[in-house]
């Protein structure tokens, strides 16, 4: 619990009456303004800058405005936006008829990530879409689906990261009570639902939060403007904010965990740390609740602090994405070295990301020009989160080209049996199991045409390193969000329904196999042979052993196996219906030839 103790922001029905509270610590007086129906709610002043009144006026689905002085604007804190960022909000009663009761979310360490952008998912660009698609996610072997944000956003199309209400859910998608609807939905199939939230920055269109308060600082910059404020005067406004945000999603959404967006960007150097305080509340929904709720970040600083646990004064997460495994492996297949993928020495730091997670573990970073990262010895496994593709990995492309488009299907295979061989947890990216090509740019629909402009230009600094004769595309331009929404189609032709056996037979091998579904980072060695550009990893558990071969090269290339163990080979990347492999002799194996781009696993009898 926050400082204030505060538990309830904005508007909200408590069973009898609702709750108003708005924080304004500047204003002389507070109203909440019923739209278009001539009532006025005056709000009272209550410790700490907040307004509050309770009243019976105000029915679920009444818009209103709050009037701050002599100014009226939407709620930052609003359920709903159903006329976008700039128009009303409205009242909503998050009571939903849960039928999840006997749901638990999976082990950390059973987590198969599937990342997803609502608005491209499917052609209804909704929840509804999601929830249509359950069974086939359900197929497909995942354990969690991870949303994109879905904070209201201006316009329709935005991958979310633009929100500036962060308590609604996007009107377009089908707002809060379809969420629930998808949540339940998910939970009835044995799936989790993870959330991506930003408490980094808010988006610059419909951003109202200045208006009432100080919930920025200028004592620092972010890449996207002013940062919030987490430890300067007045913070405990953002602060609370948060913290009622994160218990939100855990107790009226169900939300199983949270992916909060680039942590590294959040400047709080308070005595206790916003993360440490979300750790602390997302712990006391646990004990309240009965089931595990996660937090998992994304952070570019190679900092163990924040998995650490709190009694070591660390931010206690539960994983963390790595993204320095991605890097590795993308250079591994050939990626130019441009940009910062150019630091990256491809199979070697392939090898050490897989014992040691980051590549910059405390040596020197030619990009950064620093000395960057800490060892994560003594860290497990399944506290860090890998893949080949996800969002910011093709999006962030200046074509938003995905791996299908740029590497042959044995090497996709490769990279995705990469990333299932590890001893971290797995993410896809959707459409990534059956090979579409289809891009995933950026893309928004802002209304002002000065802030468009703005973003056209950021986006072309933004490649300079990487700029070919290829125009970067504009955001703005609905064409190019239609060229991201998914083609399910495909599913019906070949080669993507072979590329779809090959992730299903995967996943399954991953779960099936022991020494891979329990794998610890201090039961594996590696070996790099640098010049065949073979990868072997070792895993051994008491009497039983696992070998993982990876030929990055476009030659065979021969290696020998212990001779003294007899193998059976349990998964092999050329096999063209991979669930049709079948378990080969134990035998004795002296020359193992690896074809090109290709993966196998062995396993001792």
């Amino acid at each position: 619990m926050s400082k204030t103790g505060i538990r309830q922001l904005g508007v909200q029905y408590n069973g009898a009456l609702w709750e108003i509270r708005v924080w304004a610590p500047n204003a002389k007086n507070v109203y909440c303004m019923l739209y278009n129906m001539g009532v006025e709610i005056p709000l009272e002043q209550q410790a700490y800058g907040y307004w509050y009144a309770e009243s019976d006026l105000i029915r679920a689905g009444d818009l209103y405005e709050i009037r701050v002085d002599d100014n009226e604007y939407p709620d930052p804190l609003s359920r709903s936006q159903p006329e976008g960022v700039h128009g009303p909000s409205q009242a909503v009663d998050l009571t939903f008829s849960w039928t999840d009761q006997d749901y638990q979310p999976p082990q950390q360490s059973d987590f198969i990530i599937y990342e997803l952008h609502v608005g491209t998912f499917s052609s209804s660009h909704d929840f509804d879409g999601v929830i249509k698609k359950i069974p086939y996610l359900k197929n497909l072997g995942i354990t969690a689906i991870e949303i994109m944000p879905v904070a209201q956003f201006p316009g329709e199309r935005n991958w979310g990261y633009d929100g500036v209400f962060p308590f609604a859910v996007q009107h377009s998608y089908g707002g809060a009570s379809e969420l629930q609807r998808l949540v339940n939905a998910c939970h009835e199939a044995g799936i989790a639902v993870i959330l991506d939230v930003v408490y980094n920055h808010v988006g610059p269109e419909g951003n109202y939060f200045a208006q009432y308060g100080p919930y920025f600082t200028e004592k620092y910059r972010t890449p996207w403007g002013d940062a919030l404020n987490y430890d300067d005067r007045f913070c405990h406004g953002q602060r609370d904010l948060v913290i009622n945000n994160v218990r939100m999603w855990f107790e009226d959404f169900h939300i199983d965990a949270l992916r909060m967006d680039a942590v590294h960007a959040i400047k709080d150097f308070s005595p206790i740390h916003i993360l440490q305080e979300i750790r602390a509340e997302t712990d006391n929904v646990i004990a309240k609740t009965g089931k595990n709720r996660y937090l998992f970040v994304e952070c570019d600083l190679n900092d163990r602090r924040f998995l650490d646990p709190l009694a070591k004064n660390g931010f206690a997460m539960d994983a963390q994405w790595l993204d320095e495994f991605h890097h590795a492996l993308r250079v591994a297949v050939g990626e130019p070295k441009k940009g910062y993928y150019r630091e990256f020495n491809g199979v070697e730091d392939l090898a050490k990301a897989y014992e040691k997670a980051y590549v910059f573990d405390g040596n020197y970073s030619f990009h950064r020009e620093k000395f960057f990262g800490t060892d994560t010895a003594g860290i497990p496994g399944d506290r860090f989160i890998v893949f080949s593709q996800n969002h910011d990995q093709v999006g962030n492309r200046m074509l938003g080209d995905r791996a299908a488009s740029l590497y042959a299907r044995e090497i996709t295979c490769l990279m995705t049996f990469a990333v299932f061989m590890s001893p971290y947890l797995p993410l896809l990216f959707m459409g990534e199991e059956w090979g579409t090509a289809r891009p995933f740019p950026y893309f928004i629909s802002h209304s002002d045409p000065e802030l468009v402009e703005l973003v056209r230009q950021g986006r072309k600094r933004e490649f300079e390193d990487f700029l070919t004769d290829h125009e970067v595309p504009d955001p703005q331009d609905e064409t190019i969000f239609r060229q991201a929404v998914l083609d399910w189609d495909e599913l019906n032709r070949q080669p993507y329904q072979q590329q779809l056996s090959y992730y299903k037979s995967l996943i399954a091998f991953r779960k099936s196999n022991t020494l891979l579904k329990n794998m610890q980072r201090s039961e594996i060695r590696t070996e790099c042979l640098c010049d065949k550009k073979v990868l072997s990893i070792c895993v051994e558990q008491k009497e039983k052993k696992t070998i993982i071969l990876m030929n990055f090269s476009a030659h065979l290339q021969h290696v020998n196996l212990p001779a003294a163990v007899q193998w059976t080979l349990s998964f092999d990347t050329n096999v063209p219906d991979a669930d049709l492999l079948a378990e080969t002799d134990a035998v004795a194996v002296q020359d193992c030839s690896l074809l090109p781009w290709s993966g196998y696993a062995y396993t001792s009898k």
